[in-house]
């Protein structure tokens, strides 16, 4: 679609796949990043859900790490999910030994807050930042976010007051997987930031 962003999806590991495709849904123009000169070319990034710990390590191993936390810093519109929220956290308070995110939110997080696989579940959740309609959440081996700064605005939280969703700038995470549901609202406010980072390229 002429006109359209340029979104990459950070294919280390985890659903890479499905971004992709919700994303070439929405009409954006996908690539898949796996190196600096990847990440140079696109208007907007997704880091998946995976293992966050994984995504790290093979971060620095493609000489990936630097890049993205500049590219963060200076603007770069980026939505992460479940493990992608736990790698724009500032803080991980339950990392493995050496495990670093890449930052930019100013977040605590917690990983694996509500247990194992097993433990998944799926919820509706009223995130007014997207209009009336529920966004129907699933969680799987899902973080928490345990402290939010005062720029950080809070798009959901569960009915016990755990934090779920939430934006900075041009930064939004999201402990729950909305494209295991086809939810794109997330995504489109991600083409949005894009669209206008595009403009100013």
């Amino acid at each position: 679609m002429a006109g359209s962003p340029r979104v990459g999806v950070l294919a280390l590991q985890g659903d890479v796949r499905e971004h992709a495709a919700l994303l070439a849904g929405l009409g954006a123009e996908v690539a898949l990043v796996r190196r600096p000169e990847e990440l140079a070319t696109v208007d907007g990034l997704v880091i998946p859900g995976g293992e966050s710990s994984v995504i790290d390590k093979l971060s620095r191993t493609f000489g990936m790490r630097e890049p993205i936390r500049v590219a963060i810093a200076a603007g770069l519109p980026v939505y992460g999910t479940c493990a992608g929220l736990i790698l724009l956290a500032d803080e991980v308070l339950d990392g493995i030994d050496g495990q670093q995110s890449f930052g930019g939110m100013d977040i605590a997080v917690r990983r694996n807050a509500f247990g194992r696989q097993t433990e998944s579940f799926e919820i509706d959740l009223q995130v007014p930042a997207l209009g009336d309609a529920p966004v129907h959440a699933t969680f799987i081996r899902a973080p928490i976010v345990e402290r939010a700064g005062d720029r950080v605005e809070v798009l959901a939280s569960l009915p016990d007051g755990r934090i779920v969703a939430v934006r900075q700038g041009a930064l939004i995470g999201t402990s729950f997987h909305p494209e295991v549901e086809g939810e794109t609202r997330f995504h489109v406010m991600l083409l949005e930031s894009a669209r206008e980072a595009a403009a100013t390229r």
